[in-house]
């Protein structure tokens, strides 16, 4: 069998990857009177004065919803909310299996904005963080800023920041592997959707240097026009030297390339034209270029979405340790900071004396990972004064 019939035949085995579980058996009458009524209604009574309680005398402050509207699932495109409920009960197996974070699936049955908005944000006091998933561009930039503006728990969409902050990571070792300078970096990132457009603009502010955006129609410079919103923001503050023309005429001279698109897009004559490049095809299941082709055009390290070639950039890295030292101090959001500062905690975890072009990042199994980002996290959201715990 492949990996594609075991997983289905997992599937109907477990019938659902999660379950919810008691914290405190019920075994004598004393539990159940303390558990459930008549005991239940003094910490109603206690929350009912102050809201703040309700993180200290429930779960919440260790619950996270998982939301999609299916519409951008895991590389299946729009296939609707019944149909990306597998995905999301695998976030939240990963959430408690690597940070020890609560996490519960929600599918929603609506593309529209406003409702989808509204639905999220009148469930939200039911969690201590909300993360958004598989939720297509451009509505998902809409859907994560107005939520941050009207919800008082962390909001994050993985899909934009944790793909951003591993990437960022990854590439901050790979410019270690091959001697290259942050602020003078030319990188390339193909696909401009949400996660291209969140690597760009944490690659922009952490200063690696000119990042020029790539869609289907190629090069985007400030000016184009058809840009949606998402597209039209960062062209403003990449491509600075307002380059036209293909992904080809766009690698040729540069240090990195990150692909978040299209199979086999990328050819080893492509990668021959860049600076010693870094290559990060990350399509999945099957790369932008596979790593035998792009190792043959002569790239210096090359990283994948894959768990079968060295150098796996996974949000499995991120997203646990994110939430984890936010859920922590309480932190009403996360914020670019904190974003920067949980790259640069993942990518010391690669010490200098194991750093190679095979080596950038920790294995995506390494549980203590999720405890290093969070530490980072909570450290930086006490540091701007946004840590409520």
């Amino acid at each position: 069998m492949d990996v594609n019939e075991q997983a289905l035949n997992l599937h109907y085995e477990l019938q659902g990857k999660i379950e919810v579980v008691s914290r405190k058996s019920i075994e004598t009458r004393e539990d159940l009177s303390l558990m459930y009524t008549p005991g239940v209604a003094e910490p109603c009574r206690v929350i009912a004065k102050d809201y703040e309680q309700s993180f200290r005398l429930t779960r919440r402050s260790n619950l996270v919803a998982v939301i999609t509207d299916g519409s951008a699932v895991l590389g299946l495109g729009d296939i609707g909310p019944a149909a990306g409920m597998p995905v999301m009960e695998g976030k939240c197996a990963l959430f408690k299996e690597f940070g020890g974070v609560d996490a519960f699936p929600i599918c929603v049955d609506t593309k529209d904005v406003d409702k989808l908005v509204e639905t999220i944000f009148l469930i939200s006091k039911s969690f201590g963080g909300i993360n958004l998933e598989d939720i297509a561009a451009p509505r998902c930039f809409e859907v994560e800023r107005r939520l941050k503006e009207i919800c008082d728990i962390p909001v994050f969409h993985d899909d934009q920041h944790g793909t951003a902050i591993v990437v960022a990571a990854a590439m901050l070792n790979a410019a270690k592997v091959t001697g290259k300078t942050l602020g003078q970096m030319k990188i390339v990132i193909n696909g401009a959707g949400a996660a291209g457009i969140a690597i760009g603009k944490l690659l922009i502010s952490m200063g690696f240097g000119n990042i020029v955006m790539c869609d289907i129609h190629g090069i985007i410079c400030e000016g184009d026009e058809g840009l949606n919103p998402g597209q039209e923001e960062i062209s403003h503050i990449s491509n600075l030297n307002h380059e036209h023309g293909t992904l080809a005429d766009a690698l040729k001279g540069a240090d990195a390339f990150v692909g978040v698109s299209r199979p086999n897009l990328v050819t080893a004559e492509m990668v021959s034209t860049m600076n010693q490049g870094i290559v990060f095809a990350m399509a999945n299941p099957t790369p932008e270029i596979m790593p035998d082709e792009a190792k043959k055009g002569g790239a210096a390290v090359i990283g994948t979405g894959r768990s079968d070639f060295p150098n796996q950039i996974n949000n499995v890295l991120v997203f646990p340790g994110i939430f984890k030292g936010a859920l922590a101090v309480r932190a009403k959001e996360i914020t670019e900071g904190m974003k920067i500062r949980a790259a640069k905690a993942l990518a010391a975890l690669v010490t200098d004396d194991r750093l190679s072009a095979e080596y950038i990042l920790p294995s995506a199994l390494d549980k203590s990972v999720a405890d290093a980002v969070a530490d980072a996290v909570a450290q930086e959201a006490r540091e701007q004064g946004i840590a409520r715990a």
